[in-house]
């Protein structure tokens, strides 16, 4: 049995696999967030680890069977600082939402770093990215300035810290795709980069040892919860959890998780390659000794805009109650609302931008302003997919989805309208926990290769394009009015 953590950005879930790759149980805690000023997001470390524990022990374990390991899947760009001493984080983790690194790295973009970064890391200066976030907390929290310097200080994603936790302090790890999106590993050597870590003042003895996804990443008996220590097998990011979980094996298969945020990414091979204007190009997953990259583009809000609608405006009981209001227009009445709480992601790239609503009059309801709210998650993935097929020439013959937004049918309907594709969603909705327990099965020798895990995915349904085409182009055209406006 594979025990898959999914550390996410709200919330943790612990779940119980076999080895057919079903889920047989799932546990969820979630955990506070922390905004201590405008702009700025906050997690708490040793809270989320305290959950991981708890979600594991909520899992219908049989304590006399020996054949358990456990697999993590992670947000991504979070950023931990700990002291390696104490085991206690400096301060709470620097979310990949946090925008305080932003005066940071517009002053590298100024001064003419952006080239160098992007060619290095394959990623563009943003604090989206965690190396801004490390650097601010050890030039602003107490002594951590000089605790590091003395090497007493860790650093790490999420999936570190849960490592490191895990085993008790023994290992401190991480895998490519997680270390690919820190600004501070090299994409060509798969390395950590000397100028980069200079760049962002961090020094090389915080960094953890960069590992294969499907390695083995030490023992654990979980605070006691196994009597005999289990094996950590397969990490990688979220993201590239959901790309392996869609079996998107292939180069040119591409996938769109719906989340918090929502990232569209595209396996291009084995070889690097330089990511079209406004997105990056990250590692995809490395395993059975094979390392394959991948364009991708990250939307800071979509699932994340209709949690604002429920508990900031108050206007939905749940993100369910949006679609029936979507569905109760016939448009959305001219009004587009561009999600930029947290500025805006590829390929726009531009972190000084608020959040905003054009169109409204006073024919304007609460359906039309439902409705521009889910139209903006699809409408972003199509700026993305776009950006990829007209500047990369890549062609995609569907896009395959996950998440929670994807029960919304209302708006996958939407998304294939605007992309001209199919949309294809799996069976698995946890698609980036499969993505570990595949990793997981690999590392482990369950399955041989890439070939023998793709016969193992199921498809709950796929949404074709609607005759609608020369409509779906005019509501494209008004969002692509409305963001520039933003942008102006």
């Amino acid at each position: 049995m594979i025990i898959a953590i999914d550390q996410s950005t709200s919330a943790t879930k612990a779940m119980l696999w076999n080895e057919e790759c079903h889920l047989v149980y799932r546990a969820n805690v979630p955990h506070q967030q922390y905004y201590p000023q405008a702009g700025w997001v906050e997690h708490d470390a040793e809270e989320i680890y305290d959950n991981v524990v708890k979600a594991i022990g909520q899992l219908p374990l049989e304590p006399d069977r020996i054949d358990y390991s456990l697999a993590i899947t992670n947000q991504r760009e979070t950023v931990v600082v700990w002291n390696r001493l104490t085991g206690k984080p400096i301060h709470h983790a620097v979310v990949w939402q946090c925008m305080r690194g932003a005066e940071f790295c517009n002053e590298l973009k100024a001064k003419g770093f952006s080239e160098m970064v992007q060619e290095k890391s394959g990623l563009l200066i943003d604090p989206y990215f965690a190396a801004s976030g490390a650097k601010w907390l050890l030039d602003n929290v107490t002594g951590a300035r000089e605790a590091a310097d003395r090497g007493e200080l860790l650093m790490g994603t999420i999936d570190s810290w849960l490592v490191w936790k895990l085993t008790g302090g023994k290992v401190h790890a991480t895998d490519l795709t997680n270390a690919s999106r820190t600004l501070l590993m090299n994409i060509h050597t798969l390395q950590w980069d000397d100028d980069l870590l200079q760049l962002f003042t961090i020094p090389r003895s915080m960094m953890p040892e960069i590992r294969p996804c499907d390695a083995v990443y030490g023992e654990t008996t979980v605070e006691g919860l196994f009597k005999t220590s289990i094996s950590i097998v397969g990490v990688l990011g979220d993201s590239h959890g959901a790309l392996t979980g869609q079996m998107c094996f292939e180069e040119g298969l591409g996938k769109t998780t719906y989340g918090t945020g929502s990232s569209v990414m595209v396996n291009i091979g084995e070889q690097f390659a330089k990511a079209p204007s406004g997105l990056v190009t990250s590692i995809g997953f490395a395993a059975k000794g094979k390392t394959f990259y991948a364009f991708e583009g990250n939307i800071h809000c979509t699932g994340a805009t209709l949690k604002w609608l429920e508990e900031q405006l108050q206007m939905i009981q749940s993100p369910a109650d949006v679609e029936p209001a979507a569905l109760n227009v016939p448009d959305n009445g001219g009004v587009y609302f561009v999600p930029a709480f947290a500025g805006l992601g590829a390929p726009w790239w531009n972190d000084q931008v608020k959040a905003a609503v054009f169109g409204m009059s006073l024919a304007t309801t609460r359906n039309h302003f439902l409705r521009a709210a889910l139209e903006s998650i699809a409408y972003q993935v199509n700026d993305l997919v776009q950006a990829m097929v007209h500047q990369a020439g890549i062609t995609l013959k569907e896009l395959r989805v996950d998440g929670g937004p994807t029960k919304n049918n209302f708006l996958m309907q939407f998304q294939a309208d605007c992309l001209r594709v199919p949309i294809n969603c799996s069976d698995v909705e946890e698609a980036s926990a499969m993505g570990a327990v595949i990793m997981n099965g690999l590392g482990r020798g369950l399955w041989k290769d890439f070939d023998e895990v793709a016969t193992l995915r199921r498809s709950r349904w796929t949404r074709q394009p609607q005759d609608n085409e020369a409509q779906m182009d005019q509501w494209i055209a008004g969002w692509q009015k409305a963001v520039k406006q933003l942008l102006a």
